[in-house]
């Protein structure tokens, strides 16, 4: 198993999806401070179907535009990679991954969530908009 970051080797797989990644622009939080307190050790992945998302919305204009472009540079901090999943939507292939490597999910997307919790995935979420929490089914 190769180190994470920080260069620990017992580290826990986290998937950011594009809300995730959009959240510190929007709700003012340190994705990787709350993180780091919630996990300890981990591994952020960004799906390269989440940049193609990120790409998209921050094209236009506006707070989401915005966002989207701080979730660019944040996402350049973390593992970047193909889902290598089958799917039709990013969804699925976030799911799918998220199950193959027995990872966590960071989203704020209701369908997400009550999908990933209805596979047993854990997932964290955004509480009281000021902080990140585990949520399992």
């Amino acid at each position: 198993m190769e180190a994470d970051r920080d260069g620990n080797p017992q580290r826990v797989i986290v998937v950011l999806d594009t809300n995730a990644l959009m959240m510190p622009a929007q709700f003012r939080i340190d994705l990787f401070s709350e993180l780091q307190n919630l996990l300890g050790s981990y591994e952020p992945v960004v799906l390269e179907e989440v940049t193609r998302e990120l790409e998209g919305i921050s094209g236009g204009h506006g707070k989401d535009a915005g966002a989207a472009r701080l979730g660019l540079e944040i996402s350049r901090q973390c593992r970047n990679e193909p889902s290598g999943m089958e799917g039709d939507s990013v969804d699925e292939r976030i799911a799918g991954y998220a199950r193959k490597h027995r990872g966590f999910v960071v989203t704020n997307d209701r369908g997400l969530r009550n999908r990933l919790l209805g596979e047993g995935v854990p997932v964290i979420s955004l509480k009281n908009q000021r902080k990140l929490g585990i949520i399992r089914r």
